[in-house]
């Protein structure tokens, strides 16, 4: 089993909002990360996992709870010490044309990290915008194109292309897929198990389509309303024993379903997070829940080698 590099202990993030209370974005979550894995997160929107992400990312800081990466509290850096972080742990987000300066050529989007640190000179940037390119299967002379003359999937390479840059051990990707039609969907996920073949890079991949999620990672996070409901191995995802696990699964669309096939679906509303339910959050969509759901809020125990559930009844499903 390779080594951990970055442990997430306990993190809660909350926001003040009127009347003095509070919404909970994240709530006590507790994972690890590996070297050369991919961990996948997955969940509806709303449910905390990109304010998990900035929280990795040192973009916010907890409320509570600490993220350890190579021994040492992230969460606690300032100023150069911070700045120097970043040099490890590096993004891929949702949107590249929101993320790139229009007016930036492609040579200068993907080297800019590298000036910031001093690591180039000017006169080196041609010759490793291109390197940076081909390694990301774009050709060497898009370096000095403008990002509105690439497509959606173009673009998306150049942003690996400069999270690549610095030379990360994490990178970090917030729905990198999601605004990719489904063919061009497949190719980044081809290029991004290439390079963590190549490069022994940690993906932590935040996504709301667990099919997707499924194809390539060697772990699987759930998440919902804030809170981790179940942890487990990639390859294992059938063995989902927690209900709204399985009740996503239920809900993937496959070529192979009969025409009248019975498509379930979850029954009831998401809570609002800031009226939370005492008890399981996913008391009130669950067909399995009993009093003691209501009454007291599951912990996240490990149920198995490697997978962890948080339900109250786990081998009842």
């Amino acid at each position: 089993m390779s080594e951990i590099i970055m442990s997430v202990e306990h993190l809660t993030k909350r926001f003040p909002v009127a009347n003095g209370k509070f919404l909970t974005a994240c709530d006590d979550i507790t994972f690890n990360v590996r070297k050369g894995e991919t961990i996948g997160i997955v969940g509806e929107s709303g449910c905390g996992k990109t304010t998990l992400l900035k929280a990795i990312m040192n973009m916010q800081l907890p409320t509570s709870g600490r993220i350890i990466f190579r021994g040492e509290d992230i969460t606690q850096l300032t100023g150069e010490a911070k700045r120097q972080n970043y040099r490890h742990i590096q993004m891929v987000f949702q949107d590249p044309t929101a993320a790139f300066d229009p007016k930036m050529h492609i040579k200068d989007i993907v080297c800019e990290p590298l000036l910031n640190f001093d690591l180039i000179s000017a006169a080196d940037v041609e010759s490793k915008a291109r390197e940076l390119l081909e390694q990301v299967d774009l050709p060497p002379d898009f370096v000095n194109r403008y990002p509105h003359n690439m497509s959606g999937g173009q673009r998306q390479r150049v942003a690996i292309a400069r999270a690549l840059a610095l030379e990360p051990e994490i990178i970090a990707c917030d729905e990198a897929t999601s605004a990719l039609d489904v063919s061009v969907q497949d190719t980044i996920i081809k290029l991004l198990v290439r390079l963590q073949r190549e490069k022994g890079i940690t993906y932590i991949f935040i996504c709301h389509d667990l099919a997707l999620v499924s194809l390539f990672s060697h772990r699987i996070a759930v998440m919902y309303l804030g809170n981790m409901m179940e942890k487990l191995d990639g390859d294992k995802l059938k063995d989902a024993r927690h209900p709204y696990t399985r009740a996503l699964l239920k809900a993937v669309f496959s070529t192979d379903r009969e025409r009248n096939q019975y498509i379930e679906i979850l029954p009831g509303d998401i809570p609002s997070p800031l009226d939370m339910p005492s008890g399981c959050p996913f008391q009130n969509r669950c067909a399995q829940c009993q009093e003691l759901c209501r009454e007291q809020k599951p912990a996240f125990q490990e149920i198995d080698d490697n997978h962890f559930v948080a339900c109250h009844y786990p081998h009842t499903f």
